[in-house]
């Protein structure tokens, strides 16, 4: 059982915290992938829309339960950029409204169907055991690879007629998933270790971390490009060009000066990868 950390004052909740920790860069850039992805399925709207709510009420649950958790942690190393640590709310509440997005998560995903909606949550579990302490293991890439690898999945899945997503999106996906674990974790490789912290990317050290997430990164592109049916189509190679830069920056990610641009870099790869993908007619179905 974790026990929720004390809240040292009531402090007065402002619009902008409750944002600012459900993590709003990655909780929208997962949320957009998923929505296009949807539109590339042939999901009608409807069905597009309940997509993105479903997988952005996961993401709030993931980035509340998140900075839930870890408020202790934070505040040992004075996190700034973490508005429990700055007072401006509560862990009690953070509680609260991680459990009720991941409740609505769970309805909102199954209101898709069965197996769309436990692909979907899938995503949302693997989310909550990581911060829940897979974080602090050898395996904790492995929430990553496992969630992102199901998110497209799921979001084919919810399409009419259920159809099974092609092998290479999914593998991409997992491949993602790893690759952003790696750059994620960059940044805060010291604070981590001076609270107890040592995840793979703390055990690989910083300089390895960014080579291996360089090479997912790069071999995720490569499969988004060459592994559906056809030949490549302009908008891939686009993609494929625009990957260079992204993979660059993974890779300087071992340098304290470049470290908070490889988590950034690798969500906005990620949605241009689906983007081209979506604007190439690439079948993802």
């Amino acid at each position: 059982m974790v026990d929720v950390p004390a809240d040292p004052a009531r402090p007065r909740v402002t619009g902008r915290a409750l944002v600012l920790a459900t993590h709003p860069g990655p909780a929208a850039a997962v949320t957009v992938v998923a929505t296009l992805l949807a539109v590339a399925a042939g999901a009608p709207p409807g069905r597009v829309l309940l997509v993105g709510a479903a997988v952005l009420a996961g993401q709030a649950s993931i980035g509340w339960s998140n900075d839930w958790l870890d408020a202790d942690r934070d505040r040992a190393v004075a996190r700034a950029d973490k508005p429990v640590v700055q007072g401006e709310v509560a862990p009690s509440l953070l509680r609260s409204l991680a459990l009720g997005a991941a409740a609505t998560a769970v309805v909102l995903s199954l209101f898709l169907g069965l197996v769309p909606g436990l692909l979907l949550l899938v995503l949302v579990a693997s989310g909550w055991a990581y911060n829940a302490g897979l974080k602090r293991t050898t395996v904790s890439v492995v929430p990553y690879v496992t969630g992102f690898g199901a998110l497209p999945a799921g979001v084919v899945a919810a399409a009419p007629g259920g159809p099974t997503a092609p092998w290479w999106l999914v593998a991409a996906g997992g491949a993602l998933g790893a690759a952003a674990h790696l750059a994620n974790v960059a940044p805060d490789i010291e604070d981590d270790l001076a609270t107890g912290v040592r995840g793979l990317p703390h055990r690989l050290g910083a300089r390895v971390s960014a080579v291996l997430g360089a090479l997912l990164l790069g071999g995720a592109s490569l499969v988004l490009v060459l592994a559906p049916e056809g030949p490549p189509t302009t908008a891939a190679w686009v993609g494929l060009a625009l990957a260079v830069p992204a993979v660059a920056v993974a890779a300087l990610a071992g340098s304290a000066r470049f470290r908070r641009l490889a988590f950034p870099a690798v969500m906005l790869l990620t949605v241009l990868d689906v983007v081209l993908l979506l604007a190439g007619g690439a079948a993802v179905t």
